[in-house]
């Protein structure tokens, strides 16, 4: 009965039926108690997402399992400090972290929001020495900053170490069925001549019973996501084998074989292909009526006011941190909170647009092969015989080298995998690094099946995005769309690059797609609200990305975008508290810095906004306009020559960009260098020919040198071209006091 309750959990497991895995769970602790089967029992909770329960249920547990479990429940929750305990038991300083590589990574992401970057960096790093393929774990290095190069985590150790797990995992498997056999011939020998053969039926399903209660329990917890397997290759190391104390594990009862025919059967419900991966998520609850919608739609394009130039500045860039995700990310948007389950499939586009000059050319299938061709996956099976057998190689006549010919497809594949790591890898480091150039270079060099996936078209515009290029990052996130319309990875931000790019039709749309699509995902309330700001209705704006953060409170640009409104309502107390918010949850996060320093900038502390200025420029050394307010920000503290270095960086950095050329002329007028000035802003008049405050500038320059005409021709052209009410003001009070001498009129 025991073993039939367990086959009916992981088989609902398996079909992602977790109300009725529940059930049948309850029933099988309730007729048979035991903590391998209230293991199972929480993962069918948190499978459901009802982390709740499956804290309750395994508190005060004391398996390895039943502690990862307990402490994964309590990630969810929030309970950062029961969760490291659960993993750390304070009492057992020698205690290894259950789950191996999975445990590490869990408490990676805990010292991580608990500001222990060295701790979590260590903790990454052990995950991936464990599990050379666990690329959520170099993910967030990458985050932090920690990563080492791609081709130095997965190189040749990794593969050592991946051919390591194949050996012992055969072996392990071989004997597990050799033993299993030794129980079938012992089952067989009770069996006498003279007893029927429903006693020898009812004989055998006993001993099933009475081993599987020690063992079915633990092996349903170790495959959650669907169909229990003996040997799986690209399990994460479990010390659960430990727990076992000996008691030898029978094969799952459907594949179970007496005499060990039919072997290709027994074998195809155990092989990685027939697993199921267990992200779909259950029905969500509406609360947003279509009718709300509809209205929303009619309000975006009601509102035709005047639009801001950009979100951080004149030019500026936005926030392109990934830690969105979720869980991360571990790739939506990585955003830990969906810690646990995998990002939505992306699908390959088979005709896309060609890219940009090279970036967008196709440059063909690459030198290798996909990694998902099955040939290259020859995964082995294990048969009751105790041979480990390739699949396409099972069945009777297969003889004992099936071994070594597996091995070779694995080690193939595991290669192949490894080399596309290599490439993904290193886009991401350095994307994460902000060396986005370089990172363009590199997703460059992915097969063309790869390239023209969501994850990586995302990734390329994040790329643009902070390059300041926001066209080239339209269009980079138009094809992720069309890659994966149901994927959100990197939506946040996209909403971002067409509020710059003042495309509000586009963006409403894009925001009323995300909300449809998931009303639940902080992404889709973020793209609303930039809609909203686009309109300048900030008050709405707010409560959108409020509800984004409340959504995930791990969401760092979410907070990053709530300060921005906060600081266009004026309300600098609790945009500094949005910013510190985003900072608590990635220290890297250059655009809260940045938000940091733009305050205390307006209200004249100088010290203060330079400190912040360098902390963002520190994290984001290729920022031009960041360089600018640094500079700005010295040269009101007196510190000119530093100041005037600063912006000719920021010029170097981006030549597009018009604000560290003003900034640095008027550094130059402020020090009374009037031929310089002028050159600077002759100069910035091409690249900027419809900008009044330089003609305003140049107006000020010329009166300084008393030169009349010429000033008041500038001041003119500068209200001809329709500057903002508060620079109409100024223009004209310079106009009125032209013949004033400087000493006896205000500054402008």
């Amino acid at each position: 009965m025991e073993t039939l309750l367990t086959e009916s959990v992981q088989n609902s497991l398996g079909h992602f039926m977790y109300h009725n895995a529940i059930f049948m769970c309850e029933r099988l602790c309730a007729e048979f108690p035991s903590e391998t089967n209230m293991q199972l029992l929480a993962g069918c909770y948190l499978h459901n997402q009802q982390a709740y329960a499956a804290y309750h249920l395994l508190k005060g547990t004391s398996m390895a399992q039943s502690r990862y479990l307990f402490a994964l429940s309590c990630f969810h929750m929030g309970l950062l400090t029961e969760a490291e305990t659960a993993l750390c038991p304070p009492n057992e300083p020698t205690a290894e972290v259950p789950n191996g590589a999975a445990g590490h990574y869990l408490l990676g992401l805990i010292y991580r929001y608990t500001d222990r970057r060295n701790s979590s960096i260590q903790h990454f790093n052990q995950a991936l020495l464990l599990d050379p393929l666990l690329w959520a774990a170099y993910e967030e290095l990458c985050i932090l900053g920690a990563a080492e190069e791609a081709a130095a985590v997965f190189g040749e150790a990794s593969l050592l170490c991946i051919q390591k797990q194949h050996i012992d995992q055969g072996n392990q498997s071989q004997n597990l069925q050799a033993s299993a056999d030794d129980q079938n011939v012992a089952s067989k020998n009770i069996v006498s001549d003279d007893i029927s053969p429903r006693q020898s039926k009812h004989t055998h399903s006993n001993n099933l019973r009475e081993i599987s209660g020690n063992y079915n329990g633990a092996a349903a917890i170790q495959n959650l996501g669907g169909v229990s397997t003996n040997m799986s290759f690209y399990n994460t190391p479990s010390p659960m084998a430990s727990q076992l104390s000996g008691v030898v594990p029978p094969p799952v009862c459907r594949n179970f074989q007496q005499n060990g025919t039919n072997a290709s059967v027994a074998g195809a419900d155990n092989s990685p292909r027939s697993t199921v991966n267990s992200t779909i998520q259950a029905p969500r609850r509406k609360f947003v009526d279509e009718g709300k919608l509809r209205k929303i739609s009619g309000r975006l394009f009601s509102d035709s006011g005047p639009r801001r130039n950009s979100r951080l500045s004149g030019e500026s860039t936005g926030n392109t941190n990934s830690n969105v995700s979720a869980a991360s990310g571990n790739g939506t948007i990585h955003s830990s909170k969906y810690y646990g389950s995998s990002k939505l499939s992306s699908m390959t586009l088979r005709s896309m647009t060609s890219r940009k000059t090279q970036s967008w050319e196709n440059h063909g299938e690459g030198t290798r092969n996909d990694i998902s061709d099955d040939s290259r996956l020859n995964m082995t099976v294990s048969h009751p015989s105790g041979d480990a057998r390739p699949l396409e190689q099972e069945g009777p006549g297969t003889s004992a080298s099936g071994v070594n010919v597996s091995s070779t497809s694995i080690l193939s594949g595991a290669s192949d995998i490894l080399s596309l790591f290599r490439i993904l890898g290193e886009g991401y480091r350095l994307s994460c690094l902000y060396r986005c150039q370089d990172a363009l270079d590199v997703y460059n060099k992915l097969p063309h099946k790869h390239y023209h996936t969501g994850w990586v078209l995302s990734q390329i515009g994040r790329a643009y995005f902070e390059m300041v290029d926001y066209q080239e990052a339209d269009h980079a996130f138009g094809l992720a769309r069309l890659a994966s319309p149901y994927s959100l990875e990197g939506m946040d931000v996209y909403s971002t690059v067409l509020f710059h790019l003042k495309e509000d039709m586009k963006l409403s749309y894009l925001a009323q797609e995300l909300v449809s699509t998931d009303r639940l995902a902080p992404q889709s309330w973020c793209a609303m609200g930039n809609c909203y700001s686009l309109q300048k209705d900030h008050e709405t704006a707010l409560k959108n990305f409020q509800r984004a953060v409340q959504l995930n409170p791990r969401f760092a640009y979410g907070h990053t975008l709530c300060g921005h409104e906060y600081v266009a309502l004026e309300d600098f107390e609790n945009a500094i508290k949005s910013y510190q918010s985003a900072l608590r949850v990635d220290a890297r996060h250059y655009n809260a810095w940045y938000g940091l320093g733009m305050i205390y900038l307006r209200q004249e502390k100088f010290e203060f906004s330079e400190h912040h200025f360098r902390m963002a420029l520190g994290i984001n050394p290729q920022s031009s306009v960041i360089m600018s307010y640094l500079g700005t920000a010295l040269h009101a503290l007196k510190k000119n020559e530093e100041a005037l270095e600063v912006m000719e960086l920021a010029i170097v950095a981006d030549k597009k960009n018009p604000l560290p050329m003003y900034q640095k002329a008027n550094i130059l007028v402020s020090t009374e260098s009037f031929d310089a000035a002028l050159e600077v802003l002759e100069e910035l008049k091409e690249h900027a020919p419809r900008e009044s405050s330089v003609y305003a500038l140049m107006g000020r320059i010329y009166k300084r040198r008393n030169m009349y005409d010429k000033a008041m021709l500038h001041f003119g052209v500068a209200l001809d071209l329709k500057p903002s009410a508060t620079d109409v003001a100024t223009i004209k009070a310079a106009i009125e006091k032209l013949h004033v001498p400087d000493e006896m009129e205000d500054e402008l």
